[in-house]
């Protein structure tokens, strides 16, 4: 077992990544025949036996090369549970291997040390990703399924169903079941995924940065009720930024808008491009008329209209509207 660690934290709320963690070493349990005789799993929630557990971390394996005691929902333990567990790992049995799961587990806490000191791979991560991260590894899950999946599709799917990788991986699984062809399309997406997680305004930011009227029109119907307000003033902040993305953009200085602007380099990754979708007085006139707009939401019964109008004008390049 020198492979092995005789402890593991598995900390992060990425229910996907933390299953096939321990999935995976149950598989490696498996493989001697006697898992029936050497896996404990106990749910420290409801079963905080500590007595026991430090009883079953400390019993050798029964022809097995070792023994896996998973403890699931460490998130809260009371002092007497987690103290006996700290004492245990400053000397485990070299013969088992422990994983503590949780969804948060502060790094200052004796518990979280104690695990960590175990080596350097004891702490394994399952934070959730960037939300600009998920579509290509959506795309890539597709591949487990036997089908091939591009970004659009992958982005339409983590728009519909949410950023759970495990609800994520079972559309996957529910598309690929459906599909006779070797790739899920977008149309596929549309056409089979219900729509259940909450749209998210950064998805229609981006859709009216990208000039995209048909996207930018679907999404403002769907965007909360009475956020009307809130949408407007999240487009001009917009605005903004693809204003100094642009100039930034043609000093070639486009590298340093994410400091220009105080953000993650991520979170601008795309504005240089979109940027270059506008004249510059397309943007100007854009955010001028954002005042007349900001009027009809506070003083008028067509507020909504207007932000349509708005959003349907910006999202029109100047050629098109015949100046």
């Amino acid at each position: 077992m020198a492979e092995l660690l005789p402890g593991y934290l598995v900390v992060g709320s990425d229910e996907l990544k933390s299953s096939h963690t321990i999935e995976k070493m149950k598989a490696r349990l498996d493989a001697s025949g006697m898992a029936a005789f050497n896996l404990d799993e106990r749910d420290m929630a409801k079963d905080p036996q500590i007595d026991d557990i430090i009883a079953s971390l400390n019993t050798f394996p029964m022809g097995s090369e070792f023994r896996l005691v998973i403890l699931r929902n460490c998130d809260k333990l009371p002092k007497a549970v987690s103290q006996p567990l700290v004492e245990y790992f400053a000397n485990p049995a070299p013969t088992t291997v422990c994983l503590v799961v949780a969804t948060t587990l502060a790094k200052n806490t004796r518990l979280y040390k104690a695990i960590a000191k175990l080596g350097a791979k004891a702490v394994i991560s399952c934070a959730p990703m960037k939300a600009y991260e998920l579509p290509p590894r959506v795309a890539k899950m597709a591949q487990k399924h036997g089908k091939v999946m591009g970004i659009p599709a992958a982005e339409a799917l983590v728009s519909r169903a949410g950023e759970n990788m495990r609800m994520l991986d079972n559309e996957l699984k529910k598309l690929a079941s459906m599909i006779d062809a070797p790739e899920i399309t977008l149309a596929d997406v549309e056409q089979h995924v219900m729509r259940t997680a909450e749209v998210k305004p950064w998805e229609l930011l981006n859709a009216v940065a990208a000039r995209d009227l048909t996207r930018s029109l679907e999404l403002l119907k769907l965007q909360p009720a009475k956020s009307e307000v809130r949408i407007w003033s999240l487009l001009v902040t917009r605005l903004r930024e693809l204003i100094i993305a642009k100039s930034l953009d043609a000093r070639g200085q486009a590298g340093q808008l994410a400091s220009a602007l105080g953000v993650q380099a991520w979170q601008v990754k795309n504005h240089a491009s979109w940027a270059r979708r506008w004249k510059m007085d397309e943007l100007l006139e854009a955010l001028s008329s954002a005042v007349d707009v900001e009027l009809a939401l506070k003083g008028s019964r067509d507020g909504e209209l207007a932000l349509q109008m708005w959003v349907m004008d910006m999202c029109r390049p100047q050629q098109r509207r015949g100046r």
